[in-house]
């Protein structure tokens, strides 16, 4: 899709709760380095609810947009396609309206995960464990799904978590071991441990940080760090934030919105910094 930098266009993020998102800030960094002038990037709360009555009455001025939960499955039927990574985890976290008026849905999480690991050298594992078993998990598992040749250890609290899981797993065909979270200590000595849990929930774990801990990925960014990531990065660890993960998914969004590529990765994960640092 060429660029349409002489075009007006608008493009924002949905979802509710919405005031804390950073992506106008990382998009509309986006735009001032690429010249991008006639664009704009908002933030709009919409629920399931709302969401459909909101898509149908926008014109054709609207490029794209992202979203955030609860409507990453719920924007699914309102669709004319949706990407084959968006589908294997039934969550569409970017929506491009085409020239000819056709909604797209896409997952840019599950390259974002991905592109953030490999950012930090890391472009293979052998095993990885995940904490928690929420949406985000789930692609996480998918992006594991790309990198990692050997089981992959996920951390729940319930069995109905447990059984999603496996589910995904058998989906996405990955070896998948379902571990209580009373073990979750074990999973700290994995090469790739993703935290993908609430604020909070981790920070029991900081203490059992081993002495050489390899790979931590907390998908969360604010406030920043986790006391887990602390701990991590104290004992020599690598850290990977959730910032690198919003930056990564944000940039595929540019690209795909405006038709401009490379996206300015460095300038956009700087907007951010700075606004969480006025936080």
């Amino acid at each position: 899709m060429p660029p349409r930098a002489t075009d007006v266009q608008r493009a924002a993020v949905l979802g509710s709760p919405i005031a804390h998102s950073l992506s106008p800030v990382l998009h509309r960094a986006a735009y001032a380095e690429l010249g991008l002038t006639g664009w704009s990037y908002d933030r709009f709360e919409v629920d399931e609810a709302t969401l459909p009555g909101f898509i149908e009455k926008l014109g054709p001025e609207w490029a794209g947009l992202s979203l955030t939960m609860p409507l990453k499955r719920a924007v699914i039927p309102l669709l004319d396609e949706v990407s084959e990574t968006a589908a294997s985890v039934e969550a569409v976290n970017t929506v491009v309206f085409t020239e000819d008026g056709r909604r797209v849905g896409d997952n840019t999480d599950i390259p974002g995960i991905v592109a953030a690991l490999r950012e930090r050298g890391i472009e293979q594992v052998g095993s990885a464990a995940i904490l928690g078993a929420g949406a985000t998990a789930s692609s996480a598992l998918a992006a594991l799904a790309r990198i990692c040749t050997g089981e992959v250890v996920v951390h729940v609290r319930s069995e109905a978590r447990a059984a999603e899981m496996r589910q995904w797993g058998e989906r996405l065909d990955v070896e998948v071991r379902i571990a209580d979270w009373s073990e979750a200590e074990e999973a700290l000595s994995a090469p790739l441990v993703i935290a993908t849990t609430p604020a909070g929930a981790t920070d029991s774990l900081a203490s059992s940080v081993p002495e050489r801990p390899a790979t931590l990925f907390d998908v969360l960014y604010d406030p920043w760090p986790t006391t887990l990531a602390a701990r991590w990065s104290a004992h020599g660890g690598a850290v990977v934030s959730g910032l690198d993960l919003l930056v990564h998914q944000a940039v595929f969004q540019v690209e795909q919105m405006t038709g401009s590529s490379p996206a300015p990765l460095e300038a956009m994960r700087t907007a951010g910094e700075r606004a969480l640092a006025a936080r």
